[in-house]
């Protein structure tokens, strides 16, 4: 017999931002290689519970073609002999979402779907941590990564996986949202095997922000005069620059914070013609490198 997939996970969709997700978290080695799927502009997918990890392509391939949200899960369902012990969730372009639970999932078992949002439990300690999940993804502000993530945590407070805990990841998708803009894969991050995976998906999460989200100009601060001399003795402690502290945001200068920025991949959040750098790197320049 396969080991079964006992886990907790909410799918989600912001529609606004165009973002589809799903967050997950487990007693179970890697749950983010077998429980999200998810495509932009139709939807995601959480399959767990003795997972038919079919459920995920072929979930998403249903509602492409246009079926409701409802009749990709019925089909899904009548096509599989294991439907009894089998949880999924699903949520489709427009926020529209639908739950299972297979009778033979261990308890306790269940779901709760409503718009934007599908929330999924087994061997849970009660109906406490998808009622949380529920409820934080509610409440919860800041991208839909970050509400996914603050959803996981507040089933974790509520009682979550009553074997305990051991992996989680979370997985967002949005047109170009990837790398350089080539694929839609926004975010995909995985806490394989930890004493504590919500708490560091969060760190993840967070990091995620800081190396790959675009600054508001308001985050950004102009390198000239006091901060201008700070990069310059920075700059210098690091091996970088050797020239005279001036404060001047010269040719030199700029080569050399250019190179460190390359090496410390921060290039979202500098801006090398205009001279411009994010308060939040400066704090981490100033924390690693200033004496």
């Amino acid at each position: 017999m396969k080991q079964g997939l006992s886990t907790y996970s909410i799918v989600g969709c912001d529609p606004i931002a165009r973002e589809w997700g799903v967050a997950v978290q487990s007693k179970f080695l890697a749950v983010g290689a077998v429980v999200p799927w998810a495509k932009a502009g139709v939807g995601a997918v959480a399959t767990q519970s003795y997972a038919n990890t079919s459920f995920g392509p072929d979930g998403l391939a249903l509602m492409a073609q246009g079926l409701s949200v409802q009749d990709a899960l019925d089909r899904l369902i009548a096509a599989d002999d294991g439907r009894d012990r089998r949880q999924v969730g699903l949520i489709d372009a427009q926020g529209r979402a639908a739950t299972y639970t297979g009778i033979g999932c261990p308890a306790w078992a269940g779901g709760l779907a409503g718009t934007n949002y599908a929330a999924q439990g087994n061997i849970l300690v009660s109906d406490a941590t998808v009622e949380a999940l529920v409820r934080a993804f509610e409440q919860a502000e800041g991208e839909l990564a970050d509400r996914l993530v603050a959803a996981l945590a507040a089933g974790q407070a509520a009682g979550g996986d009553r074997r305990g805990q051991q992996s989680a990841a979370i997985l967002v998708v949005r047109f170009q949202g990837g790398y350089g803009g080539y694929n839609d894969r926004y975010m995909d991050l995985r806490v394989d095997d930890d004493s504590q995976p919500v708490d560091r998906l969060k760190v993840l999460v967070d990091l995620h922000h800081l190396f790959f989200k675009p600054p508001t100009p308001s985050e950004m601060a102009e390198i000239e005069g006091d901060l201008g001399r700070e990069l310059q003795q920075i700059l210098h402690w690091a091996g970088y620059y050797d020239g005279l502290i001036t404060g001047e945001y010269d040719a030199r200068t700029r080569a050399a914070l250019s190179s460190l920025i390359g090496n410390e991949n921060f290039e979202e959040r500098f801006d090398e013609e205009k001279g411009l750098i994010s308060h939040q790197v400066i704090d981490l320049l100033r924390l690693k490198f200033r004496r």
